[in-house]
């Protein structure tokens, strides 16, 4: 469904001289530099396929979701989406996807949200049956029908994204790019569009690629991520194999008593056990390969008193930021 091969995207901004004489030097001479949001990134995504799309902050997820979707032009390389080229932004090609960007609006902000859905089924030149019946579908998955003639400004931020996401799968596409949907949402709404994400898409089918800081989006929702970092790609596959990656370690949190946590037993931990970390209340934070945790738990609890164990899994943030930082 998705072909992306070398897609590459170079930005080129003025550097400007801070100061009067420096703007004025830059009317006769400027200097530039070219930063590449997008570096020969190449990945293939199947019909139906849910992908994560992760990174930090300024990698190149959303540059790439726009030249996926036509709205920038690749500096290089190519993509191709249901076998159209996104660059010519052709009619047919705009009926068949939809982005969702979590930080931007499509519906008309002092109207009912039905009144914008209405504008879409005249731009998309909707059946009348296709798009009730579509309608009635997505208000009842999504909760929102008595919301409706409600004016979009007066709406929580919750409901307007359902209303957004609403208004991308109207006409029924069949490649959705979600850019952040659950960014700012309370934990009941990030729950409800992840319910929703999840039902349509195996009902219809449709290929989605999403992008999202939140762990529980992309944990809940895809099977395969692809990582990027700095505009390149640095990791594509399954989501299991990504977290086995950091997930052949454990976490094992102990609590010592405040007679014990000052004790001399503690720093002896971090040459004898590898990662430790230490806090001012008595916890202290070890991380060990998973086949030693039995014997190292063992160790603690023989080697002085504890108030409390726990063992845990190494959490998909951690194993996302250590795969960054090999990367730096």
């Amino acid at each position: 469904m998705i072909e992306v091969s070398q897609l590459t995207r170079v930005f080129r901004t003025y550097k400007k001289v801070p100061g009067f004489w420096g703007g004025v030097k830059g009317l006769f001479h400027r200097t530039f530099e070219e930063t590449a949001a997008a570096k020969d990134i190449s990945f293939t995504i199947g019909e139906g396929e849910f992908v994560g799309f992760l990174g930090p902050n300024g990698a190149g997820k959303t540059t790439t979701l726009k030249m996926l979707s036509g709205l920038i032009y690749p500096t290089s390389g190519t993509a191709r989406v249901a076998g159209f080229d996104p660059t010519k932004r052709e009619n047919a090609y705009r009926r068949l996807f939809a982005l969702v960007l979590g930080q931007k609006n499509q519906l008309w902000w002092d109207l009912p949200a039905i009144e914008s859905f209405n504008l879409l089924r005249a731009i998309y030149a909707i059946p009348e049956a296709q798009f009730k019946a579509t309608l009635d579908e997505l208000v009842d998955l999504l909760t929102v029908r008595e919301k409706l003639n409600v004016m979009v400004r007066e709406l929580s931020l919750g409901e307007r994204m359902k209303m957004e996401l609403i208004a991308a799968l109207l006409h029924r596409p069949r490649v959705l790019f979600l850019d952040e949907p659950t960014i700012g949402l309370d934990v009941v709404s990030q729950r409800a569009v992840r319910q929703f994400l999840r039902d349509y898409n195996r009902r219809h089918r449709v290929t989605i690629l999403l992008t999202s800081h939140y762990m529980a989006d992309i944990k809940e929702l895809c099977e395969r991520v692809i990582v990027i970092h700095k505009g390149r790609k640095i990791y594509d596959g399954a989501l299991g194999r990504l977290e086995n990656a950091g997930g052949a370690k454990k976490k094992i949190i102990t609590f010592l008593p405040a007679a014990s946590a000052s004790g001399a037993f503690p720093e002896t931990w971090q040459s004898r056990f590898g990662e430790t970390k230490r806090a001012d209340d008595g916890k202290f934070t070890l991380r060990v390969p998973g086949e030693n945790v039995v014997a190292v738990s063992q160790e603690i609890l023989s080697t002085g008193p504890v108030a409390d164990i726990t063992i845990e899994d190494v959490p998909l943030e951690d194993v996302i930021a250590e795969l960054f930082s090999t990367q730096a």
